[in-house]
C-alpha cells in the first residue's frame, strides 16, 4: 500500500484547505494517459473504483491501476530548485524503506 509520509500529509492538508474542498475530499491520483506518467488534482470525492487511502484527516484517492503501480511506494514532498532561483515544494515518489530483518 502506498505510504504517505507526515511532509506530504501536511501539504494534502494545506492544499485541500485552501481549496474548500468538502468533507472527504482529497489529492487524487490517476493516469489518464501512463506513458506520460502519473497526474495529481483535487477531488471532492473518490471516484466509483478507486481505491482510497485516509487517516489523520488526510484521503489520498488512486485509481485501480495506480494503486497496483505505487503498491510498494511512498508519497513525499521535496524541495526544487523553482524558474526564479527559488525554492518550492513539490509531491514526489519514491520506493518504501523495507524494515531490516
Amino acid at each position: 500500500m502506498l505510504a504517505i509520509t507526515d511532509t506530504a500529509a501536511e501539504a494534502i492538508k494545506t492544499l485541500t484547505t485552501d481549496a474548500e474542498l468538502p468533507d472527504g475530499g482529497g489529492l487524487r491520483i490517476s493516469a489518464p494517459d501512463p506513458e506520460q506518467g502519473l497526474e495529481l488534482s483535487l477531488a471532492g470525492q473518490p471516484n466509483t473504483d478507486d481505491v482510497v487511502l485516509a487517516g489523520d484527516g488526510v484521503s489520498v484517492f488512486l485509481e485501480p491501476v495506480v494503486a497496483q503501480v505505487l503498491d510498494d511506494k511512498v508519497l513525499d514532498v521535496q524541495p526544487v530548485a523553482g524558474p526564479d532561483g527559488g525554492q518550492e515544494l513539490r509531491f514526489a515518489i519514491g520506493v518504501q524503506e523495507r524494515p531490516e530483518a
